[in-house]
């Protein structure tokens, strides 16, 4: 079964739910050809693993305490605070914890010049 994604002008909650953290529901809320909106959950102490993508991306941390790993520094992101990473920049994102995240990463750039 496809994941439904929001249209233009659908309204999105972003609320965690009891079972979002014992379910690791993660969810894309939007895919178009330019971006991704995802809301991350990260359960404490349950490590993404170093990766990269190939998009410029924003991590805002919406619930929990969220540390990210990148650029050699580890940074704790709060609820309301926000942490910009340029394209292809290794990261990796863990929870002091439980916590939800809205995420935003940017596809092929190269079509926005």
């Amino acid at each position: 079964m496809a994941l439904q994604h929001a249209a233009s002008g659908e309204l999105i909650r972003l609320q965690r739910t009891e079972d979002d953290i014992a379910h690791f529901t993660s969810v894309a809320l939007a895919k178009t050809e330019h971006m991704e909106l995802i809301r991350l959950v990260l359960p404490k102490e349950r490590a993404m693993p170093l990766h990269k993508v190939d998009g410029e991306m924003t991590l805002l941390c919406l619930q929990g305490e969220i540390v990210c790993d990148a650029h050699g520094t580890s940074t704790v992101l709060r609820p309301g605070e926000m942490l910009y990473l340029l394209g292809g920049v290794p990261h990796a994102v863990s929870a002091n914890e439980d916590a939800v995240a809205l995420m935003t990463i940017l596809l092929n750039q190269r079509a926005l010049i």
